[in-house]
């Protein structure tokens, strides 16, 4: 896989290094709870679905500084030798709780916990929010994507259009875990085994004289899963043009599976070119499009039952356009023992080592979690994990399928309003008891040690 091509474990912030040199310096290397969760969900956000675990967990299990990267860093001027030494050595060897891949979560519950010394778990920030962010905001796009299309062959086509190869890559796993068919991204065929599909571009067609003959060469090339682009010129005319072509392959023992449409008002084409293929003979002809679709096009599709099969949805997936970041943060909640707890405005954190529990109603939909601390007794089911003890993993990686099959339960399960999309449509997530009187203890606790120092 790519991500277990060695990533240098430079790509972080400097601060991370910064603060371990005062660490050490300090003697701060006790044990440290950092969690991962999103603050805040974006109006057009109901649910976020987590993603990218595997990643994170590679991202641990290989974490290492090379002599090259040690000499830069001794170069720099900036560190001294403790530093230099402890980074020459840094193995992480801390635990990890998770919710597995594809669960459905909400706003200020942790999706992550990692329990390590403080230097440890505090190196890992930059570069855990790197994958997991990126991955859980394509994960929500796609879930939208799929609710707002049913029973549609859905395709990731926007590595062209993503924000780098790492990203166009981690896109199509991504999307594919939360339910598209699969990419148009050759390279997650082969990293992930994910199907990848793909036509023509109108260059293709432009490059010979006649359209027809255009046809004809690349049913030739290329017969198996034939899809032929029609309007590169005039897409009614291109149909017709498939349809007197198609006995003639079926003589060369080639048979077109579908057309795609890439441009124009894609509902009234697609049913002129369906009446035209009908007509023809070729009801079994499937009609695929794309060109700069999101999940509101793809529903006003749904409403007027346009006789779309499959639809490839690039740039607003790939880049998340609508929403492209969301709030997440990755924050200590106790250190040497202590619960520790931010108290910033607009950015108060919940102290501890937390859980999540999911209660179900009698439909078996989600109707409510709870947040509170991991050891409560409560109902429910709990979210969180332990996927990594001492710096390894405790279980085998799921496969893609498994998360991809997670994934569909949980959208399955969602609340009504949360499947149609409805803007504001909101979920409850309750604060245990046990939680709230922590965050007052450490209050006081921080007031008590202001007073004492003023």
């Amino acid at each position: 896989m790519m991500e277990k091509d060695r990533v240098s474990a430079l790509l972080t912030d400097l601060y991370q290094i910064n603060m371990i040199q005062a660490y050490l310096d300090h003697g701060s290397t006790a044990t440290a709870v950092f969690e991962l969760s999103f603050r805040n969900l974006p109006a057009r956000r109901g649910f976020l679905l987590a993603a990218g675990l595997e990643q994170a967990l590679d991202f641990l299990e290989n974490l290492r500084f090379s002599p090259a990267e040690i000499a830069w860093l001794k170069d720099s001027g900036r560190f001294r030798q403790n530093l230099l030494d402890y980074l020459a050595a840094f193995r992480f060897i801390g635990d990890v709780h998770a919710m597995p891949e594809g669960t459905v979560f909400f706003a200020n519950e942790p999706i992550l916990r990692v329990t390590a010394s403080l230097p440890q778990a505090q190196f890992a920030e930059s570069r855990l929010i790197n994958i997991l962010h990126f991955q859980t905001l394509i994960a929500a796009k796609a879930a939208r994507v799929i609710l707002a299309a049913p029973n549609k062959v859905l395709v990731d086509f926007g590595m062209r259009r993503a924000h780098g190869a790492e990203a166009g890559l981690m896109a199509a796993r991504a999307s594919y875990i939360t339910g598209f068919a699969g990419t148009a991204t050759v390279l997650a065929g082969r990293e992930f085994g994910i199907p990848i599909y793909g036509t023509m571009a109108h260059s293709f067609i432009e490059s010979f004289d006649d359209e027809t003959t255009a046809f004809a060469a690349f049913a030739r090339a290329r017969p198996d899963n034939l899809v032929l682009l029609l309007d590169t010129y005039d897409t009614e005319a291109a149909a017709r043009k498939v349809v007197d072509l198609a006995p003639k392959l079926k003589n060369a023992g080639i048979a077109i599976r579908g057309v795609r449409l890439d441009s124009g008002d894609l509902v009234a084409m697609s049913q002129s070119v369906r009446s035209i293929l009908d007509a023809g003979g070729l009801r079994d002809v499937t009609i695929f499009a794309s060109g700069g679709l999101d999940e509101d096009q793809l529903a006003a599709f749904a409403r007027q039952n346009a006789p779309i099969d499959g639809l490839g949805v690039g740039t607003s997936l790939t880049t998340s356009s609508d929403v492209p970041a969301l709030d997440c943060v990755y924050k200590l909640q106790e250190y040497a023992g202590i619960a520790r707890r931010k108290r910033a405005t607009n950015k108060i954190t919940w102290p501890g080592r937390k859980q999540v529990w999911r209660r179900y109603g009698p439909d078996g939909r989600m109707a409510g979690d709870l947040l509170s601390l991991e050891g409560d007794t409560q109902s429910g089911e709990p979210l969180l994990r332990l996927v990594m003890q001492n710096g390894q993993r405790v279980l085998p990686a799921p496969s893609l399928d498994d998360i991809r099959r997670h994934a569909q339960r949980e959208l399955e399960l969602l609340p009504e309003s949360l499947r149609r999309l409805e803007p504001g449509a909101a979920y409850p997530v309750a604060i245990g008891e046990s939680l709230k009187a922590l965050a007052a203890e450490v209050d006081r606790r921080i007031a008590s040690q202001a007073a004492d120092r003023s």
